[in-house]
């Protein structure tokens, strides 16, 4: 009888040995990027500003030389920024005139608050004083991270315009090293991969931005009417937080309402910015969105969300805004390279009629109605 064994260096791995080593990859992966944040998160960004800022510079380039075309680029780009904190430091230097009137108000709520709590709780107001203490002493310590992480963010900002100058500077370099790493057969699926990935940031960057400047003049707009102190600054704060998809829009409403519980009496002001927030949100959701923010490459809802809060957990506030351009890049390879399209489909927010690994419409359906029991 002819022997049928396979060499061993041709059978094939078991699949709990495949799941194995790739667990302890994607672990290797993630553990490497959490310890090497503070280098990876300003280069991640520079990589989105630089592609955000190469239709700019192309057009530059034809008309300057390429290291003052990219210098006049970043120059644009660094005074739109300015700019923008110009704005915001001047609604804040208003915000801060009011600070006195606000801190008494806040002491007031504050001793009713104990008050309502020792008489439907039971707890002493020395017990709530004894709590409060404890969280202070917490709260120094979270201080004493918040203002590393300033000085951080402030070595950040040095740090993106020079990655950006040399991201643009070495651009042909990058993408002849992309082209030679992979087989020439394989060209043109880079090259759409390469196309497609920078006109799906590009939009959605472009897009993120003109969103949330609408959500910041509707937020500032309906708080100016419902007469809420500082409306313009808090307003803009919701735009700005709205870009973390799902979760800023929560944390967005909670400013301008607090605000209101400070500054006005009863609850109809804060019900009224509640409503208000909600008209602007589903405006958003249903018409900014889908319109303006809306590429070629859409992550589901129930994907967004994971990944929103899995960017925070690995980088922060800074994973938050990183997490959804990623992964739509990553989308991207996955539905051109055929063994990951079912992880791109997956990622995607198309709902297949049909399952593409059953070839009858009928039997798919049966399939189908027994999963919903």
């Amino acid at each position: 009888m002819e022997s049928t064994n396979i060499p061993d260096e041709k059978r094939p791995y078991p699949f709990y040995v495949k799941a194995t080593v790739i667990l302890f990859g994607l672990i290797l992966i993630f553990f490497s990027m959490y310890e090497l944040k503070e280098i990876l998160v300003p280069v991640a960004f520079a990589f989105l500003l630089a592609i955000l800022l190469n239709p700019l510079n192309n057009t530059l380039e034809r008309k300057l030389p390429k290291s003052l075309a990219i210098f006049c680029t970043l120059l644009i780009a660094i005074s739109f920024v300015v700019a923008v904190f110009y704005f915001l430091s001047r609604q804040i230097a208003s915000f801060s005139e009011s600070l006195p009137a606000l801190q008494a108000k806040s002491v007031s709520i504050v001793n009713d608050l104990k008050q309502w709590v020792s008489q439907h709780f039971g707890i002493s107001i020395e017990r709530q004083v004894e709590m409060m203490k404890n969280a202070l002493e917490g709260g120094q310590v979270y201080l004493g991270q918040t203002l590393n992480t300033i000085l951080g963010i402030t070595s950040v900002l040095v740090l993106i315009p020079i990655y950006v100058f040399f991201l643009l500077f070495y651009k042909p370099l990058i993408l002849d090293f992309l082209f030679q790493v992979f087989s020439e057969k394989n060209s043109l699926r880079v090259a759409e991969i390469l196309s497609e990935t920078k006109t799906s940031v590009q939009s959605y960057i472009m897009g993120l931005l003109i969103e949330t400047l609408i959500v910041s003049a509707m937020n500032s707009l309906a708080l100016l009417a419902l007469g809420v102190r500082s409306a313009i600054l808090i307003g803009v704060i919701g735009g700005i937080l709205n870009m973390i998809p799902y979760l800023g829009g929560l944390v967005a409403i909670a400013l301008p309402v607090l605000m209101a519980t400070v500054t006005f009496e009863g609850y109809s002001t804060q019900l009224a910015i509640i409503g208000a927030y909600l008209v602007i949100q589903f405006i958003d959701n249903n018409i900014l969105m889908t319109r303006i923010v809306s590429s070629k490459v859409q992550i589901n809802a129930l994907i967004s969300i994971i990944i929103v809060l899995m960017g925070g957990a690995l980088w922060g506030l800074p994973g938050m805004f990183l997490a959804i351009p990623f992964v739509a890049i990553l989308k991207i390879i996955f539905d051109r390279v055929d063994g990951l399209k079912p992880w791109g489909l997956l990622l995607g927010d198309k709902i297949p009629e049909i399952h593409a690994g059953v070839k009858s419409q009928a039997r798919w359906q049966r399939i189908f109605r027994r999963l919903e029991k």
